[in-house]
């Protein structure tokens, strides 16, 4: 937004010297009007005279007049194609100007449009991370019912001690193995029972 600005405001300087110029030149153009307006009107005056007045005394009046006007004219004409030169000059400098305005405003939509973006996906991941932590949560606390209820239906067997404080899960296992190894052999002396 600054370089913007900072752009716009030498555009805006630029802009005012070419109109400053526009004027001198318009200025300059009117002076030449008025030069030629008076050249026409000697010219004139010289044509009105007699023969005899414009042989004694307008010849050299004109030539005069001619001579200073013909120098008016051609110091206006070298200043128009300076100023003219420089408005040229001035035209291309804010055209330039008016480019890099343009470029630097697409780089700033460009620059919002990507942090739209990235603000998207921060958002979309926040919402995810939410969703799993939900998930882990109700995973959890179904895991927990469940080693819960293996822990009660496990040490409900007769036989089996109560766990003393926190019962870890290798504790647990053992407990199971423990009834699974009993039930086997009880099983497998039934069997044998059976067979004799």
């Amino acid at each position: 937004t600054g370089a913007i600005s900072s752009l716009q405001r030498q555009m805006e300087i630029q802009e005012s010297e070419l109109r400053k110029i526009r004027s001198e030149k318009e200025l300059l153009q009117k002076q030449l009007t008025e030069r030629e307006v008076q050249l026409q009107a000697v010219s004139d005056k010289f044509y009105s005279l007699t023969e005899e007045q414009r042989q004694e005394e307008a010849v050299v009046a004109m030539e005069e007049e001619n001579q200073n006007l013909q120098e008016v004219v051609t110091e206006q004409e070298f200043q128009l194609a300076e100023q003219n030169k420089l408005i040229s000059e001035l035209q291309g400098t804010i055209s330039q100007l008016q480019a890099e305005v343009v470029t630097t405003r697409l780089h700033l939509l460009e620059q919002k449009q990507a942090q739209k973006e990235t603000q998207s996906q921060f958002e979309a991941l926040q919402h995810t991370e939410l969703q799993t932590r939900v998930a882990l949560e109700l995973i959890s606390s179904k895991f927990e019912r469940y080693r819960n209820k293996i822990i009660q239906a496990t040490f409900s067997v007769e036989g089996i001690q109560d766990p003393q404080g926190e019962l870890t899960d290798d504790e647990l296992l053992e407990a199971m193995q423990k009834i699974f190894n009993e039930r086997t052999e009880f099983q497998q002396m039934l069997k044998n029972k059976s067979s004799r």
